[in-house]
């Protein structure tokens, strides 16, 4: 047996964006923190490949909610453009459809109108109008009661519905986003277009809950391009952190978290060393605890074993030389069947004609490249384990090009039959995920109640990620890491005044249970 290393403060599994944001809230209170990462880089699916044009990006590519980082910057006594060239794009989306429909949409809702008009008709423009208003009264009442609160508030909820009796309907309870949006919509294309929002949470829309429209309107409040790819993002936060005095320790495997009868005890590494420590925080997916892969000592705290899960994908990232449409930085391809898509991914199988994402990662913000440029590409798949047809893993690489191909869309070189990260090598990369990305499935009204918080009934054990309250995407997932960060904090000093013969760093009550998360790397 190995020799115990001496005590940590706070011992942190997992450098993706929820533990990076959770460890800059720390340190900057004076906590003395660790950070055991079992990849050889930070930021979990936030990462990048090499290509002939440099790093791309092969995980998350859309950056909104800009505050959120902001914050945290300013915690850490500097500020986000300081370290990182942001710029607001002039348009969130350009949407392609096979009938030959092309679509921009900036987030401003006079423009987004016109333009909607333009596409489909001005019914289809008023139809839009109230769509967005409906959307922003549901972003409204759950941004502080849901997404920026340690967890969800039912009382301030009901409070607002109670206010604003209209947002019963916009909530429209039993009904899917599907089914809303077809209540809403004539032009089936614009309602393909808004249910593809269930999607960036791992969601879809034939179950995904009517709430879910929101969504549009996070989006619609900017989205940020950053130079670079926005992989950057979490390798500057490493660097600020470790300039702080955090240490980091990669190509580091934790295999369990012990506990004794004060709750945290501390971790034991996958070579056997013990790290003591009274406060823990485990940035990754919940059902990694559930499944007993941390450990029998803190497998009763999530219940995620038995529960949905949510989306995969498919990702290519890989540099090209593009002839064909004009490309945005955000596009999206829609097939012409996007009911049979879903329903496909609904049996578990991957759509044969999917709707791909492609992020011109070089583009955007000025004029295109005139050599090769970066691209991800990004199709939904069901988590790893489900039924899929024979072969198909191999034919999905083709079957894209020639999707992009009927757009007019010619990528030189195309990604090879290799080049893709896959829903199995998500599982992998990401243990207990099943390859799912965004944790448990978003698909039920009360999927947002269901979703761990930063306290766990063990004192001294926290969760961040985007598996835990508020949920998946960039945003999220760091005011996860905050408000664990904010639990610890305060538990602490509570713990301090009341008991002050305890070992610092426990909990001096038990709160909130667990419920639900994601893994890491590509498309969250």
């Amino acid at each position: 047996m190995q020799a115990r290393d001496d005590r940590q403060d706070v011992a942190l599994i997992g450098a993706g964006i929820g533990g990076l944001a959770a460890a800059g809230w720390l340190v900057a209170a004076g906590r003395d923190v660790t950070v055991f990462e079992r990849h050889g880089h930070p930021g979990g699916k936030l990462r990048a490949l090499p290509s002939p044009a440099g790093p791309v990006d092969a995980g998350p590519t859309v950056l909104t909610l800009r505050d959120v980082f902001d914050d945290l910057f300013a915690a850490l006594g500097t500020r986000l453009e300081k370290h990182l060239a942001l710029a607001r794009l002039p348009v969130i989306a350009r949407h392609f459809w096979p009938d030959g429909g092309r679509l921009d949409l900036t987030g401003d809702t006079g423009r987004d109108a016109e333009a909607i008009g333009r596409f489909a008709g001005s019914e289809a423009a008023r139809e839009f109008r109230a769509f967005d208003t409906a959307a922003r009264r549901l972003y409204a009442a759950f941004d502080a009661p849901v997404m920026r609160a340690p967890r969800p508030d039912r009382a301030r909820i009901m409070a607002a519905i109670a206010r604003t009796p209209r947002l019963l309907a916009d909530l429209a309870p039993g009904a899917t986003l599907d089914a809303r949006l077809k209540a809403r919509f004539d032009d089936p294309r614009l309602v393909q277009l808004f249910g593809r929002y269930a999607t960036y949470v791992g969601g879809n829309p034939l179950h995904a809950p009517a709430l879910l429209a929101l969504i549009w309107r996070a989006e619609a409040e900017g989205v940020w391009a950053v130079e670079g790819g926005l992989w950057r993002l979490a390798a500057v936060l490493h660097e600020l952190l470790a300039a702080r005095g955090v240490r980091f320790r990669f190509e580091t495997d934790v295999a369990a978290i012990e506990t004794d009868a004060h709750g945290v005890a501390g971790l034991r590494l996958a070579d056997g060393t013990r790290i003591a420590a009274r406060s823990v925080l485990f940035n990754g997916d919940p059902r990694a605890l559930a499944t007993g892969a941390l450990g029998p000592n803190v497998a009763h705290l999530a219940a995620e074993a038995a529960r949905s899960r949510s989306l995969s994908a498919h990702v290519w990232s890989f540099a090209a030389r593009a002839a064909g449409p004009e490309l945005a930085r955000h596009n999206v391809f829609f097939t012409a069947d996007g009911r049979a898509e879903f329903a496909a991914l609904t049996a578990g199988r991957t759509p044969a004609d999917p709707s791909l994402y492609l992020c011109a990662q070089d583009r955007g913000t000025g004029p295109a490249p005139a050599g090769p440029e970066r691209f991800e590409i990004i199709a939904n798949a069901p988590p790893a384990g489900a039924t899929r047809a024979p072969g198909e893993g191999q034919t999905c690489p083709t079957r894209s090009i020639e999707t992009l191909a009927r757009f007019g869309l010619r990528l030189d070189p195309a990604p090879g039959p290799m080049a893709p990260t896959r829903p199995g090598d998500f599982a992998e990369m990401f243990p207990a995920s099943l390859g799912a990305l965004y944790g448990q499935s978003p698909d039920a009204l009360t999927a947002a109640f269901r979703r761990p918080t930063a306290r766990t009934a063990v004192p001294g054990l926290y969760l961040a990620g985007g598996g835990v309250h508020p949920g998946p995407g960039l945003p999220m997932a760091a005011l996860s890491g905050r408000h664990a960060a904010e639990a610890m904090l305060s538990d602490r000093t509570s713990r301090s005044r009341s008991r002050p013969g305890d070992t610092a760093g426990g909990i001096s009550t038990r709160s909130a249970t667990t419920a639900a998360a994601p893994s890491r790397r590509s498309a969250s």
